[in-house]
């Protein structure tokens, strides 16, 4: 769903300009008349990443009636789990967990400086980080996604850890006992 302000920019006598390089590289935008032609490629556009995403999802999950669950239907919990759209049901703190109990060492890894937000990703990835940034120009919308599910992963973390950072002070609970607090860059510094 795109808002088009087309004929109220008319209205105004403002004129949008947009170079581009191929017929359809700017079909449905904003600012601009939007033909039934531009519809139709974006119809198109949209039904083949469809298709791609189903023919993937098929393929990790063959047992699956892939065209009874492809149905842009959300399902959660159990429900996906009935429908085979899921292995079982965990926490984030139970894999973890089940990693640490097998040997693995646990890490957690964080931004410096940290994420401003989800806002500022669309235009190269995350700041200070050249490595996400070179993804986003390079991969294209795969970088830009992993930047913003970056991101987005980020400013929902420190909501949480800002609700629960009074109770968690109190708790003794497994997960606690397996945390460690990585301080090496407390103590050792690098010298050029």
């Amino acid at each position: 769903e795109v808002p088009n302000a087309y004929e109220r920019l008319q209205k105004e006598g403002i004129e949008f300009q947009t170079i581009t390089a191929g017929k359809f590289k700017r079909t449905v935008t904003p600012t601009k008349k939007i033909s039934k032609e531009d519809i139709k490629k974006s119809t198109e556009d949209i039904q083949e990443i469809f298709n791609l995403f189903k023919n993937f999802v098929g393929a990790q999950r063959p047992q699956l009636d892939i065209e009874n669950v492809a149905t842009g239907d959300t399902w959660f919990g159990k429900d996906a789990l009935d429908r085979g759209l899921c292995d079982e049901i965990a926490t984030a703190d139970d894999i973890l967990l089940e990693f640490v109990d097998a040997g693995y060492d646990l890490y957690e890894v964080a931004y410096n400086p940290a994420p401003e937000g989800v806002g500022g990703l669309f235009a190269g990835g995350l700041p200070g980080s050249s490595i996400v940034a070179n993804e986003a120009s390079v991969g294209g919308w795969r970088g830009v996604f992993r930047s913003a599910v970056r991101g987005v992963v980020s400013d929902v973390k420190e909501e949480v850890m800002s609700e629960l950072s009074s109770s968690m002070k109190d708790m003794n609970s497994v997960e606690r006992r397996y945390m460690a607090k990585d301080d090496s860059a407390d103590r050792i510094r690098m010298e050029e």
